[in-house]
């Protein structure tokens, strides 16, 4: 009712606009979490987040919209016009589109994250220092990101930017292709991304990424990524391997991943780590789902034989 109620007042409110329209969604998470990423002792865990969402049309037919994401925008620069938190503007026309705000680059958005199925209430699967979200240099300033891309015949080109407020240092540049087809029935998806950044008084990056990423009609997925870091004055350039396998089976979907990085200095505690998640996710109808996962890490911290787990279970309520 409240999302019915929200479009039809921006109807009226917006009489030339063609179509008009604001939703409300709501997420929330119980149960409890555990390992040495919390000290080794066990926590409850409840986490609510709610999302705005709004679109529209004009009369010659550019969409644009804005999302504001509540549970994000509790930064310290939310709602500040210059620092976004959770909140993403677009346009869009045809094949072009343009979004800025708390979005990714051209680089993340290319490429397929190995987090394929499952998933866990405290992102077990996710935190582990094995694990690469391809965000590379995204929120090295104020995460607030520019990205336009084009989309056509499988294809999508994006290049993207973020500045330094301060003007100390060069614009964080991104650019990124990725293409999806169909081969005998398994979708296939390729992706390539670089992202560059020149700094006055740190060290200049360069990243490249890819990604081979599949799915196939019997429920089970697989995904491969690739990095490389070009970091001035480091004699070799860092790397980053790793791969997902994810299964998805009526209601239940289950989905692990590996990762490791070597001679790696750009946004992970230790040069050379390690690491692996499990998450499951079983799906009880109504937008109520049952969680589990766990992860596991390698030298987080790059003092030696370092190692930290994390495990939670517990429920998720989609509204």
């Amino acid at each position: 009712m409240k999302t019915l109620l929200l479009a039809s007042t921006a109807l009226v409110a917006t009489a030339g606009i063609a179509a008009a329209e604001v939703s409300i969604t709501g997420y929330a998470e119980i149960g409890v979490i555990g390992g040495d990423r919390y000290g080794d002792e066990d926590q409850f865990h409840t986490d609510i987040d709610v999302t705005f969402a709004m679109t529209g049309e004009s009369d010659g037919g550019l969409a644009f919209g804005a999302t504001v994401d509540l549970d994000e925008t509790q930064e310290d620069g939310a709602f500040d016009a210059t620092d976004q938190y959770g909140a993403v503007w677009f346009l869009s026309y045809g094949g072009m589109r343009l979004d800025m705000g708390d979005t990714d680059g051209a680089y993340d958005a290319v490429l397929q994250e190995i987090a394929l199925a499952g998933a866990s209430i405290a992102d077990d699967e996710t935190e582990h220092s094995g694990y690469n979200g391809n965000s590379g240099l995204d929120e090295l300033y104020d995460g607030q990101i520019a990205r336009v891309s084009y989309s056509a015949a499988g294809f999508i080109v994006a290049a993207s930017a973020e500045m330094d407020d301060s003007g100390d240092d060069d614009p964080v540049w991104g650019l990124g292709v990725r293409y999806v087809t169909d081969f005998g029935g398994t979708a296939l998806g390729f992706g390539l991304g670089y992202q560059t950044v020149d700094r006055d008084v740190l060290a200049d990056v360069e990243l490249i990424g890819a990604s081979i990423d599949a799915t196939l009609a019997n429920g089970l997925s697989m995904a491969v990524n690739y990095a490389e870091a070009d970091i001035e004055g480091q004699s070799d350039n860092g790397t980053f391997m790793g791969i997902g396998l994810g299964y998805t089976w009526n209601a239940l979907s289950v989905g692990v991943n590996y990762g490791e990085y070597e001679d790696w200095a750009v946004n992970v505690g230790a040069e050379d780590a390690s690491g692996w998640g499990l998450a499951a996710t079983y799906d009880l109808g109504g937008g109520l789902a049952a969680h589990v996962g766990y992860g596991n890490s390698d030298d987080v911290d790059g003092l030696g034989d370092n190692d930290e787990d994390s495990y939670s279970f517990g429920l998720s309520m989609s509204f």
